[in-house]
């Protein structure tokens, strides 16, 4: 291993996978290693056996839940936005190919203590109780506007400066009432708090349009939700991008217990330590560093902490028409808190689990002392559950940009339940380590061989 590279990535999450494959990409002669046998980091997929091993240490599953072959449960469950900035780069590496994606069934929201579709349709919109009859014609006007506005193009902007106005502004501009403002900001443009509401309004419509945008992906399939899933869950996606890595040179080493990052008397990365099979300790040389907080335990502060609940269900979810995969977005508001709350449901539809069972997750950001009680509103709407297992983890961001130590620090994983802001954070990272921005337009994700809207969804 005492070799030089041009980066040397650290942990296998999938932030870390997608930048490795992307500077690979780009030429980079890449060192990709990870303290764990297993790829994946805090965002692994783990088989039955592996659930236990982390919750239960020393026991074992029920034999009635199943073969435990048959579940790949992820700690991190996210979907993903069929017309989001992560697709783009799966397109725009050609990843899609290692990958079978699955539509998500159903995108939820609870409003006065229901769950309730999110519409995906005109006729479902006018059914729709989260709004009035008069209310819905002023949305109308609304969603019309977000699904037409282009930063680049004024004429689309209808006299509004939303670089400017804020949100609130815009949605009084367009006379909608409280309940509508809350799910349409929560549940469409995916906003975590109301914080949003005194911001400038163009990044929120934005988000609406992406929404819109990704609910149309597939709608000639009959797909009514904006979200896609991998078959197998997200542990796949960290390795099709450790295989693209591959492919362009990069080299991969797992169960590096020991690795060491190298720094000079300046504090700036000049490689990273390890030892080699025999015990003994080798350098890699390397320009630069990217990883996940925990490989830079001095270098990261805590930002706040998540909550999340894994449970395994013999049903679907109640209130969500019996569906095999959805999304709950709970709005702060309905339940009381500070920020939204997120339920997640898979099953073995999309090759998670054994036949007849679902994974269902509850998460939130953590406000109080006792973070399990807060997770009491969303797991009452999972109904009984055979097995249920609570983690709190810390959540933590880079001190600094990584421009003076050349050390490129990831942000842990947030509670939400979609990849908008992974992906985010992936871009940050990119143009950071490059210098440039990570152009995903280049290829235009509808029209790219092996995902364009005529690529039929298991």
């Amino acid at each position: 291993m005492d070799e030089k590279y041009d980066a040397i990535v650290l942990g296998t999450g999938l932030t870390e996978c997608i930048i490795s494959g992307l500077l690979s990409v780009d030429g980079l002669k890449v060192l990709h290693m990870d303290r764990n046998n297993y790829y994946g980091g805090e965002s692994a997929s783990l088989n039955l056996n592996q659930l236990w091993e982390r919750f239960r240490p020393g026991q074992t599953p029920p034999k009635e839940l199943g073969p435990s072959r048959d579940f790949n449960i992820d700690m991190v469950p996210k979907f993903i936005m069929a017309n989001g900035n992560l697709v783009k780069v799966l397109v725009k590496t050609n990843v899609t190919k290692y990958l079978e994606f699955k539509a998500v069934d159903g995108s939820f929201v609870v409003n006065a203590g229901k769950v309730e579709k999110v519409p995906a349709t005109a006729m479902e919109a006018l059914k729709s109780p989260l709004m009035g009859f008069f209310e819905k014609r002023r949305a109308a006007k609304f969603f019309s506007y977000c699904q037409d506005y282009d930063p680049e193009n004024s004429a689309t902007h209808q006299g509004r400066n939303l670089k400017q106005i804020s949100m609130a502004e815009l949605y009084k501009a367009f006379g909608l009432d409280e309940q509508t403002q809350e799910f349409v900001g929560h549940s469409i443009a995916l906003q975590s708090t109301e914080g949003y509401q005194s911001q400038p309004a163009e990044p929120s419509v934005l988000k609406i349009k992406l929404y819109n945008e990704s609910l149309m992906r597939f709608f000639d399939q009959g797909i009514r939700s904006p979200y896609i899933y991998p078959l197998y869950g997200l542990g796949e996606l960290p390795q099709a991008f450790a295989r693209l890595s591959a492919v362009f040179g990069g080299t991969y080493m797992l169960s590096k217990p020991d690795v060491e990052v190298v720094y000079d008397a300046e504090g700036v990365v000049t490689g990273v330590k390890s030892n080699n099979e025999k015990g003994e300790p080798e350098t890699a040389v390397t320009k630069l560093v990217v990883g996940d907080p925990s490989y830079f335990p001095d270098r990261v502060m805590k930002v706040g902490k998540v909550v999340r609940a894994v449970a395994i269900l013999s049903h679907p979810i109640p209130g969500t028409d019996n569906v095999q995969s959805a999304q709950i977005i709970m709005p702060q508001k309905q339940i009381g808190r500070k920020n939204d709350m997120y339920v997640f449901c898979c099953s073995f539809s999309h090759s998670v689990c054994a036949k007849d069972k679902w994974i269902a997750f509850v998460s939130t950001t953590v406000e109080t002392a006792n973070p399990e009680a807060e997770l009491a509103a969303g797991l009452a709407l999972l109904g009984p559950t055979d097995e249920k297992f609570i983690e709190v983890r810390d959540v933590y961001a880079p001190i600094s940009d990584g421009a003076e130590d050349k050390a490129y620090i990831s942000r842990g994983y947030d509670a939400t339940s979609h990849f908008e802001t992974v992906v985010d954070d992936v871009m940050d990272l990119y143009q950071r380590i490059t210098g440039k921005p990570l152009d995903l337009d280049k290829q235009d994700p509808r029209q790219a061989a092996g995902f364009d809207d005529s690529h039929e969804l298991e």
